[in-house]
């Protein structure tokens, strides 16, 4: 059986100094519609640091191997494999799991064409971040021209993503929060937001209702859950959606949390949970087109522009996850296979 190198976890799962390097990992066999990639390069997302922890509901058909977005170069397609690919094509894409390695076998229904105005770094950091905000403002939140959206942890990946699809597509006005001035001001004067508050020093559900007039935004994308579950429900609109993506700040709600579930009701106010990793290859399959004929021509011209913090060596995995779990990166952080 052949063998490659991968990012493991020791015990398998731990702390950060439980990552490390094993050449003894099988080289996956595509199978069906699958392609086997050489990976050149692959994205760091939150939800790497919460399965290296045990925490993440891994769906059953995702190897062990930690990350969901790449890129790199086709090496070997299997017999069902979606038609306009062919041995050698550089892609990029979006996997159910296996990208801390030299090679992963994925779906090519998930595969892009690498654009040439675009590196294997910035490439490896679209898939899971591009996807995920489309999804939450198309599928879930239902954004048309003319709605108003917030995006909490505005210097997230995904909000950064979300913000420039707002803006792009005719929001009538897109906002943002973060934890820091530098983090706000980041929104606003290189992603185009209208305003963007400081969760720490600002009441933040209060100036977005000043800010529109009382009338509040009509879609909120929130990952911090139980910190922000009361105060979205004061900022949202009438006939509002909320969108959950994550519980950041945990899954329960404080014994002294001023929630008014009332909005629920006067507002008309839906509150949908989702994940994107746990959807079915059809699903992601028809995002994937989505990302295609909206955002990948904005790529190309340089309307949109993929924030990358840092690359690192994936030998240096280690310290990846130490920038992200600090909080402290205002983009993608990605590594590369050399």
């Amino acid at each position: 059986m052949a063998t490659m190198r991968a990012i493991d976890i020791k015990d398998g799962k731990g702390g950060i100094e439980n990552l490390f390097m094993n050449s003894s990992t099988p080289v996956p066999v595509p199978n069906h519609a699958q392609a086997l990639i050489k990976v050149k390069a692959f994205g760091l997302n939150r939800m790497d640091l919460l399965q290296r922890e045990g925490m993440y509901p891994v769906p059953p058909q995702a190897p062990k191997t930690l990350g969901v977005e790449f890129s790199g170069t086709i090496e070997e397609l299997a017999g069902e494999s979606e038609r306009g690919f062919k041995k050698g094509d550089k892609v990029f894409g979006l996997a159910y799991g296996g990208a801390y390695a030299e090679y992963i076998a994925v779906s090519t229904h998930m595969l892009v064409h690498k654009p040439e105005e675009l590196s294997w770094e910035e490439c490896a950091g679209i898939p899971e971040t591009w996807i995920t905000a489309l999804q939450a403002m198309y599928l879930i939140g239902e954004f048309e021209p003319g709605k108003s959206i917030l995006w909490h942890a505005g210097a997230s990946s995904v909000s950064i993503a979300g913000q420039q699809l707002s803006v792009a597509n005719g929001a009538s006005a897109t906002f943002a929060t973060a934890r820091s001035d530098d983090k706000t001001k980041f929104c606003v004067e290189e992603l185009g937001a209208k305003a963007a508050y400081n969760t720490k020093t600002q009441k933040w559900d209060e100036e977005v209702l000043k800010a529109t007039d009382g009338k509040g935004v009509d879609i909120i994308v929130d990952y911090i859950g139980a910190d922000t579950f009361g105060p979205n429900l004061n900022a949202a609109a009438k006939d509002g959606r909320i969108v959950n993506l994550a519980v950041l700040s945990g899954a329960k709600l404080k014994p002294d949390a001023n929630v008014d579930l009332s909005n629920f009701v006067r507002k008309r106010i839906r509150f949908e949970g989702s994940s994107l990793r746990s959807r079915d290859e059809q699903y992601q399959g028809k995002l994937r087109d989505q990302l295609v004929d909206h955002a990948l021509p904005k790529f190309k011209d340089g309307s949109f522009k993929v924030f990358v913090e840092k690359v690192f060596s994936w030998e240096d995995i280690q310290e990846a996850h130490r920038l992200m779990e600090s909080n402290q990166t205002k983009g993608k952080l990605i590594c590369v296979i050399e």
